[in-house]
């Protein structure tokens, strides 16, 4: 009783005093936004370097754009890095705007892993480790053939936003692509580009923010006309994508991505010289033996059910028993954890190659990803120390690389439907655009051994009515989902691309 009563009162102690607090932060909030805003904090350095095999002198603009409001108030300030090579022909040097993804994802992925004109050197397949991590001069960079502008969404990088403006507001498929929208009309505007050939591009859900994009630039009538659309490790159709219970769609998706990982690792019996082999087997029995199969469920036949899973089993490089105990729906999950279990090890999700020890051999799923655990701290390590050096830009902000964001809408601007029934899926915009826009083609470039955004899936969700395959291209590369890990398929994602913008 003595204890409760003390509780009580203190409860009552600190009533005023939380209201209080609560009263100043809103006071403080108040103030803020009442707060004249600062300008804009840019910096612009002149450099050069040697880019597929041309020396080019360029500039480049690291800093804040502002977006406005109706009473052009500034709301949020867009980061981003411009390199734009001197003298070109404002009409017809290519303009091409990258971004990653997350979403809450900063642009420094492709900025210092891809395409920017310094990046980071890794070990391939291995953990990064401690640093120092060496930022080298890009050759692979694609300022040869167009000017780049990596943009940070807000809640990512430097970008955020001002004048008591919510970041939440900012943080969903359509509002978001509205802001990148509005951030290309103005830096169209301010570098006089309206005329150039332009491409966007990104990477993961960066492949969805493109959709969601070239929604928002060419789907009313105040047109920002595009000419190319770079996919890297593309994820379009969530609803396909979703591991629920009674949605078959993932298991069938997911498995060619199996065997391919299951053939690096060996653990196919008599394999294939090629992994494009395997992944020709795997796509066959995918939509054909083993997709009938699930879509019978309980009507299944013991014959049937053994055939499958006897090739479920070779394909994947699991036992029949395990495949057989998992109803022949492995989750990649499960997938990870028990396809080197025997060498004591799990596999990464973003990339396969990636192998780590977890704390036992036991349990259903890995404790962590080794393919992101092995990247992480040198990527952060080389944006800071460049932009804050090479570029001289002065901050004392804080870059996010990733997870900036929560509470992501994922319902979109023109879709119907109580939440809990929406079937989010941004490729009908893509296929719209290329109805409506002859010059558009895509660019899709998928690793082998990528489990957050698996091939097959990127294949499905292009393959469907409305799309013209003739203007739609697909690359394959031997990693992962951040296929410019391993040196030599960075060198051949930079030559496929360059071939795409000069096509």
């Amino acid at each position: 009783m003595r204890f409760t009563t003390s509780l009580a009162a203190l409860a009552l102690a600190l009533a005023p005093l939380s209201a209080h607090a609560a009263d100043e932060k809103k006071k403080d909030d108040a103030a803020a936004a009442a707060a004249p805003v600062p300008p804009p904090n840019v910096s612009v350095t002149k450099h050069k370097g040697s880019f597929g095999g041309q020396s080019i002198a360029y500039t480049a603009t690291t800093g804040e754009t502002y977006l406005t409001d109706k009473d052009d108030k500034p709301v949020a300030a867009i980061f981003a890095t411009s390199y734009v090579k001197d003298g070109g022909d404002p009409k017809t040097r290519p303009i091409t705007f990258l971004y990653n993804g997350g979403p809450g994802s900063g642009s420094l992925w492709l900025h210092m892993g891809a395409f920017g004109p310094k990046r980071v050197v890794l070990p391939d397949g291995k953990d990064d480790g401690a640093p120092p991590y060496p930022v080298v001069d890009n050759p692979e960079s694609l300022l040869d053939v167009t000017d780049l502008v990596f943009i940070d969404p807000v809640g990512t990088g430097f970008s955020h936003t001002l004048g008591g403006k919510e970041p939440k507001d900012y943080w969903g498929v359509s509002a978001d692509a509205k802001s990148i929208a509005e951030f290309i009309r103005i830096w169209l505007n301010d570098n006089g580009r309206w005329a150039s050939p332009k491409y966007i591009g990104g990477e993961s859900y960066g492949t969805t923010r493109s959709v969601a994009l070239i929604n928002e630039l060419e789907g009313s009538y105040n047109d920002v006309a595009v000419n190319g659309i770079i996919l890297i490790s593309t994820i379009l159709d969530f609803g396909a994508a979703a591991e629920a219970q009674g949605n078959e769609m993932p298991y069938i998706l997911n498995l060619p991505s199996m065997a391919t990982t299951a053939w690096y690792h060996h653990k196919i019996a008599n394999p294939p010289a090629t992994v494009a082999e395997i992944a020709a087997q795997a796509r066959a029995f995918a939509i054909g033996p083993y997709a009938a199969a699930l879509l019978k469920g309980n009507q299944l036949g013991a014959e049937e059910r053994a055939s499958v899973r006897a090739e479920l089993a070779r394909l994947t490089g699991l036992s029949e028993a395990f495949v057989d105990n998992a109803n022949l729906r492995v989750s990649p999950g499960r997938f990870y954890k028990e396809l080197l279990r025997d060498r004591g090890q799990v596999i990464g999700r973003l990339d396969t190659r990636y192998t780590g020890v977890d704390y036992d051999k036991a349990g259903e799923e890995p404790d962590n990803d080794p393919s992101f655990y092995g990247i992480d701290a040198a990527y952060t390590s080389a944006i800071n120390s460049y932009v804050r050096g090479d570029l001289k830009l002065k901050t004392d902000r804080h870059y996010v690389t990733i997870g900036g964001v929560s509470n992501w809408d994922w319902k979109l601007a023109d879709q119907r439907g109580r939440d809990g029934e929406v079937y989010v899926n941004v490729a009908p915009y893509l296929g719209k655009a290329l109805r409506e826009n002859s010059g558009l083609r895509v660019f899709v470039g998928q690793g082998w051994y990528d489990f957050a955004t698996p091939f097959f899936g990127a294949e499905y969700s292009l393959n469907r009515p409305g799309f013209d395959p003739s203007r739609i291209s697909f690359h394959y590369y031997d990693a992962g989902h951040m296929m410019y890990v391993r040196p030599d398929d960075l060198r051949k994602l930079s030559a496929d691309i360059r071939a795409f913008i000069r096509g």
